[in-house]
């Protein structure tokens, strides 16, 4: 089987970047965005998360400016109020390792979010912020996605349900735009970078699962929308070819029956197409992604010539991701090639 355990490694490592834009994008920004009083506040959380660690003396001066902010009547949903809620979840995951807290920090931000849309998202005058809130709820759901597949928390029903709402409402609002053209002051939607990284998330959730028949569109998807200039094209194409490989028979007795060659097939030709983009990537958009995803498509490799009984080839292709996870330091792909080469010697 193709090596799926070099696909999740750089799944999980470089396709949670995308589950932390929400963390990124609104961060606590000049204290002079806030009146006095909860700029004071603020200061002595970060004061308490950043530099003298007392957990709880910082969330009780977060949740005192929060609290300072609704009876001083601040906007909730705006990106300075915002930004506290997402500090304080970004907080109480990152440093307190309490994914459970975070997620009830988040799950109230995108409750409040679906019911200001519901109320007034459809009013003339709140079309731009319609727009801003309706992309928060994609982030967020994307978000809760990864912290309930957390180890700490691992709620795969709840994963799972958090990233379909946010893949179904991102494209939902695309296609509206789409078929009814973008309507006076609603701006821009989510561009096309963060809309394959969300489709990526909910690929990565099935391929955990082992859905692979339900990743392999979403990882087409989301190489559809990426520059082949970037490095984590190089890492979507191998997964898509990993996930390619390992679809399962057929699910009823009404399913066609799978073509395992046509499939190994079309595996191999991603595989080869994310080694010839990474080959094309030069600095300063080059990077240890590049290799690290050559690494594991040159490990796959092998394992589509094992399956195709090509033991010559398989070889080849294991020295090849061998020498090349040893120049880089990639060690879980050196152990893995090592570990293959071994059971082909040992034949």
């Amino acid at each position: 089987m193709p090596s799926t355990a070099h696909s999740s490694i750089i799944t999980a490592c470089l396709g949670l970047v995308y589950a932390n834009y929400v963390y990124r994008s609104y961060i606590i920004g000049e204290f002079a965005a806030y009146p006095e009083p909860i700029a004071r506040h603020l200061r002595r959380a970060l004061f308490y998360s950043n530099h003298d660690l007392q957990p709880e003396a910082a969330v009780k001066y977060y949740v005192k400016a929060l609290e300072l902010a609704n009876e001083m009547g601040l906007d909730p949903l705006s990106d300075e109020i915002l930004g506290v809620k997402f500090q304080l979840a970004s907080f109480l995951e990152k440093q307190l390792h309490q994914p459970r807290m975070a997620i009830d920090v988040l799950e109230r931000v995108k409750e409040h979010c679906i019911a200001w849309e519901k109320e007034f998202g459809r009013l003339d005058r709140q079309r731009e912020k319609r727009t801003r809130v309706l992309g928060q709820v994609v982030r967020v759901s994307v978000k809760l996605g990864e912290l309930y597949a957390a180890p700490e928390v691992m709620e795969t029903e709840h994963a799972e349900e958090s990233l379909v709402y946010a893949v179904t409402m991102l494209l939902k609002e695309q296609e509206r735009r789409q078929s009814e053209g973008v309507r006076e002051e609603e701006g821009d939607w989510i561009g096309a970078d963060e809309i394959g990284g969300a489709l990526e998330s909910l690929a990565n959730h099935y391929e955990s699962r082992s859905q692979h028949y339900l990743a392999t569109p979403l990882f087409l998807q989301s190489v559809s929308l990426i520059s082949p200039r970037n490095c984590h094209a190089v890492t979507l194409m191998t997964n898509l070819s990993a996930s390619l490989a390992q679809q399962l028979s057929p699910r009823t007795p009404y399913d066609p029956p799978v073509d395992r060659a046509a499939l190994t097939s079309n595996a191999r030709t991603w595989a080869l197409k994310a080694l010839e983009t990474a080959a094309a990537i030069r600095p300063p958009d080059r990077n240890a992604e590049c290799d690290e995803g050559c690494a594991v498509a040159m490990h796959n490799l092998g394992e589509f010539a094992e399956m195709e009984g090509d033991v010559a080839e398989a070889r080849r292709r294991y020295v090849e991701a061998e020498g090349l996870s040893r120049a880089i330091g990639f060690a879980e792909g050196l152990k893995r090639s090592g570990e293959r080469l071994k059971l082909l010697e040992d034949r």
